[in-house]
């Protein structure tokens, strides 16, 4: 298969990498409108494309990692070309504009179109799923240091939605209510599945790199770790006992859970070429990514940053 990477800043090379590793990608092609920023890619294999009109004509798939703000108009003349795509998180500026793009996939039959959220395909996703049964608390945290890389999405959109994406695809389904506080640099989410409470918080001002998960449940609790994709059980002791006048002790039961390690971007880029190649739908579906735009806008409408 001959796949086209549109876009080649931070994600699009981190996609023109992945796509020359894949057995199943027999070519691999490249066009970014900002000429110097396409250099070098050539060195690494990659054939370089002088126009979006060339590279769509020579390609089955394209992945396309243009800045949020041109998802829309690029995403609309790939398939409107009749090539199957995978639009980077998310699939629009604004629910409007992914609203149209779906009634434009709704109207190209064949064409296989996904939504790029790399953290379902973190290893630890599965792990967890198959492991929980009634959450009753959930909390996630992805904390960042200061990045000047995003320039046109606000931090809901860049990065709670990953976050929204598996709480709403993966973990619960059904009536919800959101509460939230933030600005442009903090932002928290308190959402209400019955009977769980989701907590979810995102910041572009720590110190610290955090990637993690919390859950409780009534017998056990379970943090993970996205970026070392390690996941522990705590079990609930079945000794108590009193000490030194009235000191609790307990014996607790930490597990460490196997979990085998992947590069989520490959596994994504692999799952995105196989499903072009079967002819099925991608994992996350227009539908799902469009889901996930509108509940970035519930929580920045509640912030006054729409």
């Amino acid at each position: 298969m001959r796949v086209g990477v549109i876009g080649t800043g931070v994600m699009g090379k981190n996609h023109l990498r992945v796509y020359s590793e894949l057995k199943e990608v027999e070519e691999v092609f490249a066009f970014d409108v900002d000429r110097e920023r396409v250099k070098g890619v050539e060195k690494n294999g990659i054939n370089v494309c002088n126009s979006m009109e060339e590279l769509l004509g020579l390609v089955d798939a394209v992945s396309i990692c243009v800045p949020t703000r041109y998802h829309y108009e690029v995403a609309e003349r790939v398939i409107k070309s009749g090539i199957s795509c995978l639009i980077e998180k998310p699939i629009a500026l604004t629910t409007r504009e992914g609203e149209e793009l779906v009634k434009l996939i709704d109207e190209s039959s064949g064409l296989i179109v996904g939504v790029g959220h790399i953290e379902r395909f973190n290893p630890i996703v599965k792990v967890i799923k198959n492991m929980i049964k009634r959450p009753l608390y959930v909390e996630i945290k992805r904390h960042n240091p200061t990045s000047a890389r995003i320039t046109d999405s606000t931090i809901v959109e860049d990065l709670m939605i990953h976050d929204i994406d598996i709480v709403f695809n993966v973990l619960f389904e059904g009536h919800y209510k959101i509460t939230s506080a933030g600005n442009g640099d903090l932002c928290t989410a308190l959402i209400k599945f019955d009977p769980s409470i989701v907590s979810l918080s995102v910041s572009r001002k720590a110190s610290k790199k955090i990637r993690s998960i919390y859950i409780e449940e009534e017998d056990f609790t379970v943090e993970g770790d996205f970026m070392n994709q390690e996941v522990y059980v705590y079990r609930k002791p079945e000794k108590y006992g009193m000490e030194n006048g009235g000191r609790y002790t307990q014996e607790n039961i930490i597990e460490k859970v196997l979990v085998n390690k992947i590069e989520p971007l490959k596994e994504e880029l692999r799952t995105f070429i196989r499903c072009v190649r079967d002819g099925r739908a991608f994992t996350i579906t227009p539908i799902q990514g469009l889901n996930n735009l509108k509940i970035c806008e519930e929580i920045k409408r509640l912030n006054g940053i729409l």
